[in-house]
Formats: C-alpha cells, structure tokens, sequence
C-alpha cells in the first residue's frame, strides 16, 4: 500500500540552522551581550532601591526632628503671654488674674488644636483604669467603683493616655 503524501520534512517548524547557531563563538558573544545588558539592568534597579530606601530614612529623620513643630508654633503665643505678664510687674492683682486666665484660655486652644485631650471625670463617672489612677478608696454614697473626686486631670493625645487623671474611688459596699 503506498500513499501519494509527501513526507514533512520538518515536524518542528524550524528552518535552516543560523551561522549563530552553527559557530559557538557567536552565540557565546550573543549571550555575552545579553548576560551585560541584563548586568547592568540589574546595577540601576539596584541603585535605585538603594536611592529610595535612602530618601526614606532621610524623611522619617526630618518627620522625627520636626514632628513637634507644629505644637511649638502654638506654644509660642502662650510664652509671649507670660512674658508679658512678667514684664509688668507692678500690675493689680485683677489685672494679672484676667491676663494669667487669658493665657490658660490660650494654653488649652493650643492644646486641643494639637489633639491634647483633658481628662476630667465627673463625680459618679465609672472608674476606667485605662485612663484613671485611683490614689485612694473612700467610702461613698455612690455606686461602688466610681469616680468621687478628681485630685488630677489627666491628658490623653489621639486616644493615647499622657498623664491619666488621679482620682478617689468609692469603696465597694
């Protein structure tokens, strides 16, 4: 049984070998070419890693040293306020006390603007150990492990306890 079919005379699809493919010095100096190219691709991505990961400690070092920047500026008007109440010592007594008001009024705007958070329990307010201190137990006429007096405001900045508040806690019945 014979067939009219001709043969494939390549099942691969390839063609004629190259010369680069035939001389081994040619496909070395090829891969050579490409192994340079892909060196020195390498050498930049590399550097710049390097570059970035410098320029970021460099930024969190200046947002470190200038972190308290923006609490300074709002200082400042308060430091002028006392300054200025010092510099006229022969003042009257009311005439300090508005201005001494005057200046708390100014220290706890700058305060608030920086996030700065007084903590001020009102008598009977639940006793949070997260944000109080109790310096003593008392006994009260209040609900056990309550707030009876506040002895010391306390501070919070975004959530974060500064100085908790010192308080008197009711003693359990």
């Amino acid at each position: 049984m014979t067939t009219d079919t001709p043969l494939p005379e390549d099942p691969a699809g390839a063609s004629e070998p190259t010369a680069a493919d035939l001389n081994p010095e040619i496909k070395i100096a090829e891969l050579e070419g490409r192994l340079a190219e892909m060196s020195d691709a390498y050498l930049r991505a590399k550097a710049e890693v390097e570059n970035i990961r410098r320029r970021a400690e460099e930024d969190v070092a200046k947002a470190r040293k200038f972190a308290i920047e923006g609490f300074a500026e709002a200082m400042l008007p308060v430091m002028d306020s006392l300054e200025a109440a010092i510099a006229t010592p022969g003042a009257a007594v009311e005439t300090v006390l508005e201005g001494v008001h005057a200046t708390r009024r100014q220290l706890s705007s700058a305060l608030e603007r920086n996030k700065v958070v007084e903590v001020n329990p009102a008598a009977g307010t639940k006793f949070d150990p997260h944000q109080h201190q109790a310096i003593s137990v008392v006994p009260a006429e209040q609900e056990p492990n309550t707030v009876v007096a506040v002895l010391q405001k306390g501070f919070l900045i975004a959530d974060r306890v500064l100085r908790p508040a010192l308080v008197t806690v009711s003693a359990p019945k």
